[in-house]
């Protein structure tokens, strides 16, 4: 079987919910305000591609690829990228919607969250080394027994993080959200 190959293409407005996504290489295209919810995007290879105001809502990335890949202003709510392929995976993330995903047992060491919701989003045993959050909404997300070493969470809120079920050397808080890393122990801070 001869896999597709689509190099420096421009995909603009597409709904793949009514056109069915081709399998294949996708090398250096832009997506540009695509509808990939619910979608079964699996299998395919995104390389250093980048995704502008798409819906991957509830989208399924079954040993999909995304190595160097870019995602700017997209809804990706419930998102499981833990089943993509995890061999060279690279992505970052600016002003998208990423509530109720899961990046578990994932290892995406500096991957920059940039000013995202993660809202409930599953970090559980993700190696997440020198990445960046930041200006993020970490309302309910889970930390466990992950390693957040040298992570920079400086301008982020809402997080609750137990220092003794994850990894935090060298990471990176402000005064002002060190508090949650306190949560679990139930103290008064004024």
């Amino acid at each position: 079987m001869i896999e597709n190959y689509f190099e420096s293409e421009e995909y603009l407005k597409v709904d793949f919910t009514k056109t069915k996504i081709k399998k294949g290489e996708y090398d250096n295209c832009t997506f540009t305000n695509c509808n990939f919810e619910n979608v079964h995007a699996s299998n395919i290879q995104f390389v250093e591609c980048e995704f502008i105001n798409c819906n991957f809502s509830n989208s399924i990335v079954k040993d999909t690829a995304f190595k160097e890949v870019n995602f700017i202003n997209c809804k990706m709510i419930g998102v499981k990228f833990n089943e993509c392929d995890p061999f060279l995976l690279q992505f970052s993330f600016k002003n998208c919607q990423l509530n109720f995903s899961s990046f578990y047992q994932l290892k995406i060491q500096t991957t920059k969250f940039e000013n995202c919701n993660l809202q409930e989003v599953d970090f559980t045993e993700t190696i997440l080394t020198n990445s960046i959050f930041d200006s993020c909404d970490l309302k309910l997300t889970i930390f466990d027994r992950t390693n957040l070493e040298k992570t920079d969470f400086r301008t982020t809120f809402n997080f609750e993080i137990n220092p003794e079920e994850n990894k935090l050397k060298g990471a990176k808080f402000s005064k002002d959200n060190v508090v949650g890393l306190l949560s679990k122990y139930s103290l008064v801070i004024e």
